[in-house]
This record gives C-alpha cells, structure tokens and sequence, in this order.
C-alpha cells in the first residue's frame, strides 16, 4: 500500500514540478529520485529477485537519462547561465580598462 502510494506522488510531483517550474529536466530528476525511494521500499518489503531487479532497472534509468540530459551541465549545476553580456553597462568599461563616472 505505501509502495503504490509513493510511486503515484512521484508521479504527481513530477508533473507538479514540470508544471509549476517549466523545467523538464527538474521533473524528470524528481520522478526518478522518488521512483528510486519507492523501489527501495518494495525491496525492503519484499525481498527478492524481481524486486531487485526492478530497483536496479530504475536506478540504471536515472544513471542513463542523468549522462544524457545533463552532458553539458551536472544534475546539480545550475539551470540558467549566469546573467551578463550586453546588458551589463559596466562590462565594455572593464575590458577596456576604464573606471566610468563614478571611479574618476
């Protein structure tokens, strides 16, 4: 009963997240991690082979999905590029080694 009940809020978590953050990459990482939890839980309850396997195919899905949509960034980088480039005013001062107004 508890399995079914984790395994169907990580499903709703995932679209929550997906929904609420429009980053599918987060949604997917929630799902597997608590896809994981859940797996973990049926194998502590009923251990065995199928069990086992059906853990180490989630964790193995997670490993898989993880290397290919995180090839540029790690799962825990940062989900935006960091903010600077044309609309930083003081960027053209610095490479050209002024100091502007203020530093006179």
């Amino acid at each position: 009963m508890l399995i079914t009940v984790v395994t169907a809020l990580a499903l709703v978590a995932g679209v929550v997240t997906a929904l609420s953050t429009g980053a599918l990459r987060s949604a997917v990482r929630v799902l597997l991690d608590l896809l994981i939890a859940a797996g973990l839980l049926r194998l502590a309850g009923d251990p065995g082979w199928q069990v086992l396997a059906g853990a180490v195919a989630i964790i193995a899905l997670r490993q898989l999905l993880g290397a290919a949509l995180g090839s540029a960034r790690s799962w825990s980088g940062r989900q935006s590029p960091a903010r600077c480039g044309g609309d930083d005013q003081h960027l053209p001062l610095a490479v050209r080694g002024e100091t502007g107004k203020a530093g006179g």
